[in-house]
């Protein structure tokens, strides 16, 4: 009769269990991947087969029992380096809803605010485009596999059995946060001077021609305008997301 002993159960189970947590925890943020739309068995049957796929590159993984002193420190570092690896990629899509947030207040569009079930607050219509277009984009330039191979990635700069708030530590995503501030307004740059120097045209009009009602003519004006200013504007934006992009996932390694 062939029998396992415990201690190869555990050697079996450990290099599996320590990656499942982390993609798993990956999967409950990053863009794409958190979508309401995908069922939570499927989020988990896909890191259970991303997490066995994964095995021919994580050799040499410490293997730490499930009834071992560390595993809830271990299970609570692999969810909190999950969690860092998908808030990193959701910076991205945070840093275009901010964008369209201050294309949407220039143009006037802030007043025409959806509820948006991913996130779970209101965007307004101009942020909604773009977190649509882009979210597209990150999946036609294999963003979505990126991430991936980031979290894979992680087990080489943040090991198993390292210590959670050194990985932090040495991720700096606080360095990313003023990355969000500074592509948004990146992106959003080209419209805001668009939009500025319409209601500047329109502030002039006002002046030599006061009899003119600039509040039912100027919004029409700029509304169009804007239409029109993103469409010409649009492929603009791919450099600074690709930046983005790139100063993400080099926190990582990938």
């Amino acid at each position: 009769m062939i029998g396992f002993s415990e201690a190869q159960i555990m050697a079996w189970l450990s290099p599996v269990i320590w990656p499942f947590l982390r993609i798993l925890a990956l999967f409950s943020v990053a863009p794409v991947f958190s979508q309401r739309a995908i069922p939570m068995r499927y989020k988990v049957g896909m890191a259970l087969v991303i997490a066995l796929g994964a095995q021919a590159t994580l050799a040499n993984q410490p293997v730490i029992a499930v009834n071992d002193p560390r595993a809830v420190v271990v299970a609570i570092q692999q969810v909190g380096i999950g969690l860092s690896v998908g808030f990193a990629a959701r910076l991205i899509i945070a840093s275009l809803e901010m964008a369209g947030e201050a294309i949407g207040l220039q143009m006037g569009l802030n007043f025409a605010s959806f509820f948006d079930p991913v996130s779970g607050g209101q965007l307004s219509a101009v942020s909604r485009f773009l977190v649509q277009t882009f979210t597209l984009f990150f999946i036609v330039v294999n963003g979505h596999i990126f991430v991936l191979l980031a979290v894979i990635k992680s087990f080489e700069a943040f090991p198993v059995d390292g210590h959670f708030l050194d990985a932090v530590a040495q991720m700096r995503l606080h360095e990313l946060g003023s990355a969000l501030f500074s592509s948004a307004l990146w992106l959003a740059l080209p419209m805001m001077a668009l939009l500025l120097f319409v209601n500047l045209t329109m502030g002039v009009i006002t002046r030599i021609a006061p009899q003119m009602n600039i509040f039912a003519v100027g919004f029409p004006i700029t509304l169009t305008l804007g239409m029109i200013g993103i469409t010409a504007t649009l492929p603009v934006m791919e450099q600074p997301f690709f930046r983005l992009l790139e100063q993400v996932f080099a926190v990582f390694g990938v």
